[in-house]
Protein backbone atom coordinates (compact mmCIF):
# COMPACT_ATOMS: atom_id res chain seq x y z
CA UNK A 1 0.00 0.00 0.00
CA UNK A 2 1.36 3.80 -0.87
CA UNK A 3 1.06 6.31 2.14
CA UNK A 4 1.38 9.82 1.27
CA UNK A 5 1.99 11.54 4.63
CA UNK A 6 1.94 15.78 5.11
CA UNK A 7 4.54 17.18 7.23
CA UNK A 8 2.68 19.92 9.14
CA UNK A 9 4.64 22.20 12.08
CA UNK A 10 7.34 23.00 10.39
CA UNK A 11 8.44 26.77 11.45
CA UNK A 12 9.28 29.18 8.46
CA UNK A 13 12.53 28.81 7.35
CA UNK A 14 15.34 30.84 7.50
CA UNK A 15 18.63 31.35 6.64
CA UNK A 16 21.01 28.87 8.32
CA UNK A 17 18.35 26.56 9.70
CA UNK A 18 19.32 22.97 9.72
CA UNK A 19 16.36 21.01 7.85
CA UNK A 20 17.49 17.81 8.94
CA UNK A 21 16.77 18.24 12.36
CA UNK A 22 13.67 20.75 11.83
CA UNK A 23 12.03 17.87 9.37
CA UNK A 24 12.71 15.13 12.15
CA UNK A 25 11.30 17.16 14.86
CA UNK A 26 8.28 17.78 12.97
CA UNK A 27 7.84 14.03 12.01
CA UNK A 28 7.92 12.75 15.29
CA UNK A 29 5.56 16.08 17.20
CA UNK A 30 3.07 14.82 13.97
CA UNK A 31 3.51 10.96 14.98
CA UNK A 32 4.19 9.95 11.41
CA UNK A 33 7.84 8.88 12.23
CA UNK A 34 10.25 7.52 10.30
CA UNK A 35 10.45 4.22 8.46
CA UNK A 36 13.20 2.23 6.47
CA UNK A 37 12.49 3.40 2.90
CA UNK A 38 10.53 6.03 3.62
CA UNK A 39 11.26 9.20 0.78
CA UNK A 40 10.95 12.61 2.62
CA UNK A 41 9.78 14.73 -0.31
CA UNK A 42 10.38 18.89 0.36
CA UNK A 43 10.10 21.20 -1.58
CA UNK A 44 12.85 23.87 -2.97
CA UNK A 45 11.38 26.85 -1.57
CA UNK A 46 12.50 25.97 2.49
CA UNK A 47 15.65 24.68 1.11
CA UNK A 48 16.53 27.89 -1.08
CA UNK A 49 15.76 29.80 2.06
CA UNK A 50 18.06 28.00 4.19
CA UNK A 51 20.91 28.37 2.18
CA UNK A 52 20.67 31.71 1.66
CA UNK A 53 19.58 31.93 -2.33
CA UNK A 54 17.24 34.52 -1.92
CA UNK A 55 17.20 38.01 -3.69
CA UNK A 56 15.89 41.40 -2.68
CA UNK A 57 13.45 41.95 -5.37
CA UNK A 58 11.02 45.14 -5.00
CA UNK A 59 7.18 44.56 -5.10
CA UNK A 60 6.00 45.35 -8.54
CA UNK A 61 10.06 46.11 -10.01
CA UNK A 62 9.96 43.99 -12.81
CA UNK A 63 12.88 45.15 -14.16
CA UNK A 64 14.98 43.80 -11.34
CA UNK A 65 13.59 40.82 -11.29
CA UNK A 66 14.09 40.10 -15.02
CA UNK A 67 17.49 41.36 -14.02
CA UNK A 68 17.56 38.10 -11.31
CA UNK A 69 16.23 35.53 -14.01
CA UNK A 70 18.86 36.77 -16.50
CA UNK A 71 21.49 36.57 -13.74
CA UNK A 72 20.24 32.57 -13.29
CA UNK A 73 19.92 31.65 -16.83
CA UNK A 74 22.97 29.72 -18.26
CA UNK A 75 20.99 30.14 -21.40
CA UNK A 76 17.91 31.54 -23.21
CA UNK A 77 16.01 29.18 -24.98
CA UNK A 78 12.79 31.01 -25.74
CA UNK A 79 11.26 34.85 -25.10
CA UNK A 80 7.40 35.55 -25.61
CA UNK A 81 6.73 38.76 -23.48
CA UNK A 82 8.02 39.11 -20.04
CA UNK A 83 8.29 35.05 -20.17
CA UNK A 84 11.86 33.50 -20.31
CA UNK A 85 12.48 29.27 -20.60
CA UNK A 86 16.03 29.08 -19.59
CA UNK A 87 18.65 26.33 -18.54
CA UNK A 88 20.03 27.08 -15.76
CA UNK A 89 23.43 25.82 -14.39
CA UNK A 90 22.01 22.70 -13.16
CA UNK A 91 21.17 22.29 -16.57
CA UNK A 92 17.19 21.99 -15.86
CA UNK A 93 14.84 24.14 -18.54
CA UNK A 94 12.39 25.82 -16.73
CA UNK A 95 10.25 29.01 -16.79
CA UNK A 96 12.10 32.26 -15.66
CA UNK A 97 15.57 30.36 -14.62
CA UNK A 98 13.52 28.80 -11.41
CA UNK A 99 13.51 32.56 -10.18
CA UNK A 100 10.14 32.74 -7.85
CA UNK A 101 8.41 35.11 -6.16
CA UNK A 102 5.75 33.13 -4.88
CA UNK A 103 5.80 31.51 -0.95
CA UNK A 104 8.33 34.27 0.15
CA UNK A 105 8.96 37.50 1.61
CA UNK A 106 7.67 40.42 0.25
CA UNK A 107 10.33 42.37 -1.60
CA UNK A 108 11.88 38.93 -2.17
CA UNK A 109 12.52 36.30 -4.79
CA UNK A 110 13.87 32.72 -4.12
CA UNK A 111 15.98 31.01 -6.43
CA UNK A 112 17.08 27.78 -6.94
CA UNK A 113 19.86 25.86 -4.88
CA UNK A 114 23.23 26.25 -5.96
CA UNK A 115 23.65 22.13 -5.83
CA UNK A 116 20.15 20.90 -5.00
CA UNK A 117 21.39 17.27 -5.12
CA UNK A 118 23.89 18.32 -2.26
CA UNK A 119 21.50 19.72 -0.60
CA UNK A 120 19.19 16.60 -0.37
CA UNK A 121 21.78 14.68 0.66
CA UNK A 122 22.77 17.22 3.65
CA UNK A 123 18.78 16.76 4.47
CA UNK A 124 19.22 12.96 4.01
CA UNK A 125 22.16 12.44 6.66
CA UNK A 126 20.74 14.97 8.93
CA UNK A 127 17.45 13.24 9.25
CA UNK A 128 18.99 9.79 9.57
CA UNK A 129 21.44 10.71 12.32
CA UNK A 130 18.31 12.13 14.31
CA UNK A 131 16.04 9.47 13.35
CA UNK A 132 18.04 6.17 12.60
CA UNK A 133 16.49 5.27 9.82
CA UNK A 134 17.72 4.25 6.74
CA UNK A 135 15.53 6.80 3.76
CA UNK A 136 15.75 8.99 1.12
CA UNK A 137 15.25 12.51 0.01
CA UNK A 138 13.35 14.36 -3.04
CA UNK A 139 13.65 18.19 -3.79
CA UNK A 140 11.26 19.21 -5.47
CA UNK A 141 10.25 22.30 -8.00
CA UNK A 142 7.25 22.96 -9.97
CA UNK A 143 7.81 23.29 -14.19
CA UNK A 144 5.98 23.42 -16.96
CA UNK A 145 6.35 20.62 -19.57
CA UNK A 146 6.41 20.38 -23.39
CA UNK A 147 3.11 20.28 -25.17
CA UNK A 148 1.17 19.29 -22.42
CA UNK A 149 -0.53 22.21 -20.16
CA UNK A 150 -0.56 22.94 -16.30
CA UNK A 151 2.21 22.57 -13.81
CA UNK A 152 3.42 19.74 -12.08
CA UNK A 153 6.49 19.09 -8.89
CA UNK A 154 9.62 17.24 -10.45
CA UNK A 155 12.50 16.29 -8.97
CA UNK A 156 15.79 18.45 -8.87
CA UNK A 157 17.48 16.90 -5.84
CA UNK A 158 18.16 13.31 -4.78
CA UNK A 159 19.59 11.18 -2.46
CA UNK A 160 19.16 7.57 -1.28
CA UNK A 161 17.62 6.09 -4.03
CA UNK A 162 18.05 5.83 -8.32
CA UNK A 163 16.48 8.67 -10.00
CA UNK A 164 15.27 6.90 -13.08
CA UNK A 165 13.99 3.29 -12.94
CA UNK A 166 15.54 1.33 -15.92
CA UNK A 167 13.47 -1.07 -17.03
CA UNK A 168 15.28 -1.87 -20.67
CA UNK A 169 15.93 -5.69 -20.98
CA UNK A 170 12.83 -6.72 -18.76
CA UNK A 171 9.74 -8.05 -20.67
CA UNK A 172 5.82 -6.35 -20.97
CA UNK A 173 3.09 -8.75 -19.64
CA UNK A 174 3.12 -9.71 -23.48
CA UNK A 175 6.49 -11.23 -23.11
CA UNK A 176 7.93 -8.81 -25.16
CA UNK A 177 11.61 -7.19 -24.13
CA UNK A 178 11.43 -3.59 -23.01
CA UNK A 179 13.77 -1.43 -25.13
CA UNK A 180 13.61 1.61 -23.96
CA UNK A 181 11.82 2.25 -20.95
CA UNK A 182 12.89 4.53 -18.13
CA UNK A 183 10.83 5.31 -15.80
CA UNK A 184 11.55 8.69 -13.59
CA UNK A 185 10.36 7.57 -10.41
CA UNK A 186 11.75 10.57 -8.68
CA UNK A 187 9.67 12.76 -10.35
CA UNK A 188 6.53 10.57 -10.37
CA UNK A 189 7.14 10.73 -6.21
CA UNK A 190 7.44 14.50 -6.57
CA UNK A 191 3.95 14.75 -8.54
CA UNK A 192 2.60 11.97 -6.27
CA UNK A 193 3.81 14.35 -2.58
CA UNK A 194 2.40 17.69 -4.32
CA UNK A 195 -1.36 16.25 -4.27
CA UNK A 196 -1.27 16.41 0.34
CA UNK A 197 1.46 19.39 -0.39
CA UNK A 198 -0.05 21.81 -2.21
CA UNK A 199 0.88 25.62 -3.18
CA UNK A 200 -1.20 27.14 -0.74
CA UNK A 201 -1.69 24.85 2.32
CA UNK A 202 1.93 26.14 4.00
CA UNK A 203 3.14 23.01 3.76
CA UNK A 204 6.46 22.30 2.61
CA UNK A 205 7.20 18.71 3.13
CA UNK A 206 5.63 15.08 2.75
CA UNK A 207 6.56 11.53 3.48
CA UNK A 208 6.24 8.93 0.78
CA UNK A 209 6.10 5.78 2.86
CA UNK A 210 5.39 1.80 1.15
CA UNK A 211 7.74 2.02 -2.40
CA UNK A 212 9.79 -0.58 -1.50
CA UNK A 213 12.29 1.03 -3.59
CA UNK A 214 16.35 -0.53 -3.26
CA UNK A 215 18.65 2.35 -1.85
CA UNK A 216 20.67 3.65 -4.72
CA UNK A 217 22.98 6.73 -5.47
CA UNK A 218 20.93 8.56 -8.32
CA UNK A 219 20.76 12.30 -8.57
CA UNK A 220 18.56 14.59 -10.17
CA UNK A 221 21.20 15.60 -12.79
CA UNK A 222 20.93 11.73 -14.05
CA UNK A 223 17.21 13.51 -15.54
CA UNK A 224 19.08 15.67 -17.64
CA UNK A 225 18.86 14.41 -21.33
CA UNK A 226 21.93 15.47 -23.19
CA UNK A 227 21.80 18.05 -25.93
CA UNK A 228 22.31 15.76 -28.44
CA UNK A 229 18.84 13.75 -27.91
CA UNK A 230 16.71 16.42 -27.34
CA UNK A 231 14.60 16.91 -30.11
CA UNK A 232 12.68 19.59 -28.70
CA UNK A 233 14.93 22.45 -28.91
Amino acid sequence: MLEIHPVPGLPEIRRGDELGGLLAAALERSGIGARRGDVVVVTHKIVSKAEGAVVEVAEGDDPAYRAAVEAEAAEVIRRRGDLIIAKTRHGFICANAGVDRSNTAPGTAVLLPRDPDRSAHRIRMGLQAALGVDLAVVVTDTFGRAWRRGLVDVAIGVSGIEAILDLRGTTDTQGRELAVTEVAVVDEIAAAADLVMGKAAGIPAAVVRGLDLPPGDGRASDLVREPGEDLFR
